[in-house]
């Protein structure tokens, strides 16, 4: 099984207003990321908050997804995905597609499309590219789990998964989408023109 895993505990500084509650095409970017995964047959999700975390479950139907309130989110986007990582460990998945909240244009067929190549078994991890260039989402295969838990809140994951550059498959998709991140309030207003 594939777990999802949405990161969106983050204060959203330079947006100014909680990414989650952004609205792309009439739902929230929380929304639309958990509605795009459950597309995509992921039924096992977990959606780690932080920031402003009862406003954002007061706002979105979170409803048969696994929430986990990340109480030291201000430690940085490692502690979030530490924080579910361990949130899911009960439930023993073989990979994660690791989503961040600040990248809602991904389709359901690009997910689907992913999780079909991991399911090949030959990678451990699976990274979209368009045009050659690298994006979001990433699924992590179950075997990097140790070593991302024991990353210091000061390392990123890609400092793991670097290491496994000849376990990793890059799959070129046709979707521009997998590189939009939305971080700052200039990005927003291309994204909704």
């Amino acid at each position: 099984m594939i777990a999802g895993l949405i990161l969106a505990a983050g204060e959203s500084s330079r947006m100014g207003s909680d990414k989650a509650l952004l609205t792309y095409r009439g739902r929230t970017f929380l929304e639309t990321i958990l509605a795009n995964l459950r597309d995509a047959d992921i039924a096992e999700v977990a959606v780690v908050l932080g920031h402003h975390a009862q406003e954002i479950q007061n706002s979105v139907d979170l409803r048969g997804t696994r929430v986990v309130i990340n109480r030291d989110y201000q430690a940085g986007q490692t502690s979030s995905l530490q924080t579910g990582l361990a949130a899911l460990e009960g439930t023993s998945p073989e990979a994660v597609v690791l989503c961040l909240v600040d990248h809602p244009t991904v389709s359901s067929d690009v997910i689907a499309k992913l999780c079909d190549h991991f399911q090949l078994g030959k990678f451990k991890v699976i990274v979209p590219t368009y045009q050659g260039q690298k994006g979001h989402p990433v699924i992590i295969g179950k075997a990097l789990f140790p070593e991302l838990l024991a990353l210091g809140h000061d390392q990123g994951a890609n400092s793991v998964i670097r290491q496994y550059r000849t376990a990793t498959r890059f799959v070129e998709v046709d979707d521009p989408g997998i590189l939009v991140d939305v971080d700052d309030p200039e990005t927003y207003l291309r994204l909704e023109a």
